[in-house]
């Protein structure tokens, strides 16, 4: 069984076992011995249950199982010890064992609330409201179910609850916000690269759009959806003009994938101002790094991309013979994009297809009719990719895939999540049931450039109560914070970083650091052994542990964050930030 699916069953048998506490409780209450001891008898056997699935997580990793090892397992145990001796008994007023079983519905039920709302990392100030909660639930229940404790036991419950509530909520304080972060993103460096040898112009403004048949409210750029198609031959200097007619909360351009200067990057109050209705700004930066790139609005990101201000950015190394394809693949208004498209290619004819993902979930592809090499990710060519057939391809929110084949004499499809969105011409066939590629296995391998690691980070994803705002919100967190108090990483220019990041949540996150590329190292404690795969978007699964590793030589503050955009939006984006001299 994966990480994942333990996480999820340790979820399940969690909330049988409240449910089967409280439900038992309910019953004795009302007298309803047969019930009251089968569900009872259910709880026992789902605390037994969770026993087994807390100690497989914990030797997952501490990060899965750390606030069920120190807050669940220590209330679970005090609800079978305060339970179990009573129903052992079987006294015959099966009423008063109601208080028992309650008390150990709510020690169950909030070690769940813990996990659910507080999630990683344990501490103990959710240890003591955990323990609050339960003290004061006892307490009014015994006092409803009419026979109250005594004097002085109502009082030492009634201090037990109150300090660790009072202390939890001390403990629980806010943390400090992400402290400032001094940088500069002025024009200087894109200054630099000489002058532009292409000019575009791109106009962020609503529009109605066709798609499938239906006229679409849109944001576009330059009334179309997506935007246009960008191209360059390594060695230009680019040169956009990005003009905002009526787009109210703001656009920027942010370059995914491709390893702009800073100041270039389009990130709203990391890297420039958003441009606001009636005003501009110009991006300049040199073509320097072939392969396939896409561009979009990093204001708003959520709402702006899905409503269509994105386009494809290509760069060529030189013009080469056959046919490239661009397939972006977009939802607009529940719409899949792009519509189906044949176009007759003679037999023999080199064929380039780039794969472009640019939803916030993850898309599968399937190339029939043809062997096929996976020739780039991310914009970086593979090493010895070999061919493949009848093999399904999972690119992530914000990633590429390269395919390269020689067209045959018959037709070629490429179908998304079973949909054709490109052929040579009618094809039917099941693609469905194919093995999906595993990137980190495929082409030939070559050691590790970098034998030792001079910063080191941990990310542990997941989901929690955040109470730092003027509002409470369920958000995607980042080491137990949410977007803006989640510190900094700090580098220095030169330094080889190496991150870990854990997924105990049950969502993807598709990863995304902006301004590098990261060399995976291995994922779930098995290492990378296929061409290096240098990535800029991955999708991190429940469950799941990926390392990996990028030379920090590209100064400024950069977003690091879930291209789940609306993650992103719910708190889970963190800021990479240089300081200092170069490290050697």
């Amino acid at each position: 069984m994966s990480t994942g699916s333990l996480l999820a069953a340790d979820l399940v048998i969690a909330v049988l076992a409240a449910a089967g506490w409280l439900g038992g409780g309910a019953a004795s209450a009302a007298r309803r011995r047969p019930l009251a001891l089968g569900l009872a008898a259910l709880a026992l056997l789902a605390t037994l249950a969770r026993a087994i699935t807390i100690t497989a997580l914990a030797r997952a990793g501490w990060w899965f199982a750390a606030e069920k090892v120190l807050i669940a397992a220590p209330l679970s145990l005090a609800a079978v010890v305060v339970a179990g001796p009573r129903l052992l008994r079987a006294p015959g007023d099966i009423r008063s064992v109601a208080v028992p079983l309650l008390f150990a519905g709510y020690a169950d039920s909030s070690a769940l609330l813990v996990t659910v709302l507080h999630g990683y990392p344990a501490s103990a100030d959710a240890g003591l409201l955990a323990v609050a909660g339960v003290v004061g639930a006892t307490a009014v229940s015994w006092r409803l179910l009419g026979a109250p404790p005594s004097r002085t036991v109502s009082r030492a419950a009634l201090t037990v609850a109150v300090a660790a509530l009072l202390a939890g909520t001390g403990l629980a304080a806010a943390p400090g916000a992400a402290p400032g972060v001094p940088h500069d993103h002025g024009p200087g460096d894109a200054r630099t690269v000489g002058e532009p040898t292409r000019r575009v112009t791109l106009t962020a403004a609503t529009a109605t759009v066709r798609a499938s048949g239906r006229d679409v409210a849109a944001w576009a750029f330059n009334g179309q959806v997506p935007g246009p198609e960008l191209t360059a031959t390594v060695g230009d200097v680019l040169e956009v003009r990005l003009r905002n007619r009526d787009i109210a909360r703001g656009v920027t351009l942010h370059w995914h994938g491709y390893d702009v200067p800073n100041s270039q990057d389009g990130v709203p109050g990391v890297t420039q101002a958003a441009v606001l209705p009636g005003q501009e700004f110009v991006y300049r930066f040199r073509a320097d790094q072939a392969g396939t790139y896409w561009y979009h609005t990093h204001a708003v990101s959520d709402v702006g991309v899905r409503m269509g201000l994105y386009g494809v950015l290509v760069v060529r190394p030189a013009p080469v013979a056959g046919i490239d394809v661009t397939v972006p693949v977009h939802t607009l208004a529940g719409i899949p994009l792009p519509a189906t498209s044949t176009e007759p290619v003679a037999a023999g004819t080199p064929v380039r297809l780039r794969l472009i993902n640019t939803d916030s979930t993850t898309h599968r592809y399937a190339l029939a009719g043809t062997p096929f090499r996976v020739a780039a990710i991310d914009g970086s060519d593979l090493h010895g990719p070999t061919s493949l057939a009848d093999t399904a391809v999972l690119i992530p929110a914000g990633g590429r895939y390269d395919l390269v084949f020689t067209a045959p004499a018959t037709p070629v499809a490429l179908f998304v999540d079973g949909r054709a969105v490109y052929s040579t011409g009618p094809v039917s066939k099941a693609t469905g049931g194919w093995p999906v590629l595993d990137p980190l296995t495929y082409g030939a391998g070559s050691p590790v450039p970098w034998s030792r690691f001079d910063r080191k980070f941990t990310l542990v994803l997941d989901r929690g109560l955040d109470l730092h705002g003027l509002l409470p919100r369920y958000a995607h967190t980042v080491n137990g914070a949410a977007d803006p108090d989640i510190p900094p990483q700090v580098v220095r220019l030169g330094d080889i970083v190496k991150f870990t990041i854990v997924n105990r949540s049950q969502a993807v996150h598709p990863w995304h650091l902006h301004g590098h590329h990261v060399l995976v190292l291995s994922r779930n404690g098995e290492p990378a052994t296929g061409s290096p795969l240098w990535l800029d978007s991955f999708d991190v699964r429940p469950g799941d542990v990926w390392e990996v590793a990028f030379q920090a030589d590209n100064p400024g503050m950069w977003a690091n964050h879930c291209h789940n955009l609306k993650h992103a939006d719910a708190g889970m984006t963190l800021h990479l930030m240089y300081l200092g001299q170069p490290n050697r």
